[in-house]
């Protein structure tokens, strides 16, 4: 096996990791152009609140279905090209909703659109999980810093495009452009070997470590991993609360403007973007711990103030706040899930985190038909305090590379021993 310090591993690390935060970078800016459009759909359909949800849930169940197999497709035929074959599927179905007239319509296309979704984001992340391990540095949040920016920008341009362009042409130019950025960057992922790493490097936390195979983790394992799942799911409930009803609470309930509406959620989106961007650095120096419990309280804080705040200006520095506060929860989370149990763990960690992304918009759609908007969107404060406290009880599980150990064990939420493992595949051997 190849060492790290050679030039051309080096190199072919560099370029992995470039074409794979092209394809966050891409989901990001994808998901968030679909977001920003869903008002114009909501009319076009002529749904309620509560159809709307039952529409979204679409998403939820093709995305949660494909979540809970593309672990086992990893293993059996590698979670590059899956990346790829999931980025041309999403590029494709993201067309689809504008060419429905009906509640009962959306949802159907929304099964594709959510396949797809579940489908990168778990191969993504089991890519991810390998680069982090063979980089040996904190990086994950790095390639969720591209999803974020990449939704930051989706979501600006869909509010620029909002009042002029119909949705129609807006989501089938987000198709092109999907097409023509997987046709660039999806060579590049496949062409290049598997993150490889010699066995003196001294690799950390991966399954062998709590002496599991990865394919059949033990059962502490399994339930360490669906804690961290939970964790996801805590923090990617207020993502998806967001990202779709964040801008009709800003029109809705406050009287922003539609183009202010949808910068709600790019604000939201740079936010964590910023948070991202820090956030190898924040890990080395502060451990997880400390990271993860700052994170929820200071997300609970922001959405407080979001969604009960009476005018549009300090909502808006609500969803900022918000933002900086999820940053790194979930990248974290699932990152530790993946090195327990390799790719079966990103799964699992991704079934639980995406499907709070994706289940909570209809959560949030039926509490509004019985309580209100702003009341609903409380409910992501409730669960980023609780991702809060879970990352505090869970303080003593071993942390997933050298540096994030070191920064754990100088504070006071200490965990055990550093441990070392080799690299978790994501490849077929």
């Amino acid at each position: 096996m190849p060492l790290l310090n050679k030039p051309s591993s080096s190199r072919s690390l560099t370029r992995l990791r470039i074409a794979l935060t092209v394809f966050f970078a891409l989901d990001g800016f994808l998901f968030a152009g679909w977001v920003v459009r869903i008002p114009a759909i909501k009319e076009q359909t002529g749904a309620s609140a509560s159809d709307l949800g039952l529409a979204l849930l679409g998403v939820s169940a093709g995305a949660v279905v494909t979540m809970t197999l593309t672990g086992r497709l990893c293993r059996r035929f590698g979670s590059r090209p899956l990346t790829v074959a999931a980025a041309v599927l999403l590029s494709l179905g993201i067309a689809l909703p504008a060419r429905t007239h009906s509640a009962l319509g959306l949802g159907l296309v929304l099964l594709v659109f959510g396949a797809a979704y579940g489908g990168i984001n778990v191969a993504m992340n089991s890519v991810a999980v390998d680069l982090v391990a063979a980089l040996r540095r904190p990086v994950m949040p790095g390639f969720h810093a591209a999803f974020s920016l990449g939704g930051m920008i989706g979501a600006g341009l869909g509010g620029l495009v909002a009042a002029g362009l119909p949705a129609s042409s807006h989501l089938l130019v987000l198709t092109v452009t999907g097409l023509a950025v997987t046709a660039a960057a999806g060579p590049v992922l496949l062409r290049h070997p598997s993150p490889a790493v010699h066995e003196s490097t001294g690799r950390t936390a991966s399954p062998g470590d709590l002496g599991d195979d990865p394919v059949h983790p033990s059962r502490r394992t399994r339930r360490l991993v669906a804690v961290f799942g939970v964790i996801a799911l805590c923090t990617a409930y207020g993502e998806g609360a967001l990202a779709d009803w964040g801008a009709l609470h800003l029109e809705q309930d406050l009287g922003a403007h539609a183009g202010v509406a949808a910068a709600g959620y790019s604000l939201f989106a740079l936010a964590m973007t910023a948070g991202r961007l820090s956030g190898t650095t924040l890990l080395e120096r502060l451990g997880q711990t400390r990271t993860l419990v700052a994170g929820g309280a200071t997300a609970a804080a922001g959405m407080l103030l979001g969604s009960l705040a009476p005018t549009v200006w300090p909502a808006l520095l609500g969803f900022a706040v918000t933002g900086l506060g999820l940053a790194n929860i979930f990248p974290v989370a699932v990152a530790r899930a993946g090195a327990l149990a390799g790719p079966g763990g990103v799964a699992t960690a991704s079934t639980l985190g995406y499907g709070g992304m994706l289940l909570g918009p209809p959560a949030i759609g039926f509490l509004a038909d019985w309580f209100s908007l702003p009341v609903a969107l409380t409910t992501v404060a409730a669960l980023a305090a609780t991702a809060s406290v879970i990352g505090y009880a869970v303080r003593r599980v071993p942390a997933g590379t050298a540096a994030e150990e070191r920064a754990e064990n100088r504070r006071p939420f200490a965990v055990s021993a550093p441990v070392r493992a080799e690299p978790c595949r994501s490849e077929p051997s």
